[in-house]
């Protein structure tokens, strides 16, 4: 391993969500190497369930155009259900400490819904990326166990855009407007949304970059047997 080559750790380490993205794409070549990589990802029996749509340039305007209409007419299309209110304790705290936080760096006070219109608005603007990702699976029984191989694939990817400088966001937002998304990039129905993936060079000077989640201490999230 050269000099310049990071170690398992530190990719590990470096890898956040990013939620704001400067305009440059990232190099075909760069990109598909990054690809390769994720392809190294484990699953059942190999059967490497996963389908992965990029989306750049004139697509990614029309598809971004498509969704934040979706969005405010409040026209969902959700392939698989999901309530993050659902979630028990402590993973729904979890998740309202990552929103504060958020809305705190962003500068956005609690009651004030048109900047928060906005914030979320964002979502369906990819955060200013160059690419989205969109993550879909066949339907297999229940769906689980090809969604945990797509999610082993999607962390592969992250990791190696991490390694390269890049950095990406999972958007399960994204999965909301699923028959909008399958429709534009002309995606057969037996394929489902999971959720998306917005990458690119990330804007550091952009305040939503002012802060990272935290993480659980093992001891909360790991049951030892002897």
């Amino acid at each position: 391993m050269s000099s310049q080559e990071l170690t398992f750790s530190q990719v590990v380490k470096k890898r956040y969500s990013a939620r704001a993205f400067l305009p440059s794409p990232i190099p075909s070549d760069v990109l598909k190497d990054i690809l390769l990589k994720a392809q190294c990802a484990p699953s059942n029996c190999n059967t490497q369930p996963w389908s992965l749509h990029i989306v750049a340039g004139d697509k990614l305007r029309e598809l971004s155009h498509a969704l934040t209409a979706d969005l405010k007419a409040g026209n969902y299309s959700l392939d698989f259900t999901f309530d993050k209110e659902a979630y028990p304790e402590p993973f729904r705290q979890s998740a309202l400490e990552q929103v504060r936080s958020y809305y705190q760096a962003l500068g956005v006070a609690r009651g004030d819904n048109l900047s928060r219109s906005e914030v979320v608005e964002r979502n369906v603007k990819f955060f200013g990326a160059p690419h989205v990702a969109l993550l879909f699976i066949p339907v297999v029984g229940d769906n689980v166990r090809v969604a945990l191989d797509a999610g082993m694939y999607a962390q592969v990817f992250l990791l190696s855009l991490a390694a390269r400088g890049y950095a990406g966001v999972p958007q399960a937002v994204l999965s909301y407007f699923a028959q909008t998304v399958r429709r534009i990039l002309n995606v057969p129905e037996d394929f489902r949304l999971l959720y998306g993936i917005s990458f690119g060079i990330p804007d550091k000077t952009h305040p939503s970059l002012s802060y990272r989640e935290g993480r659980v201490s093992i001891d909360e999230s790991v049951v030892w047997h002897q």
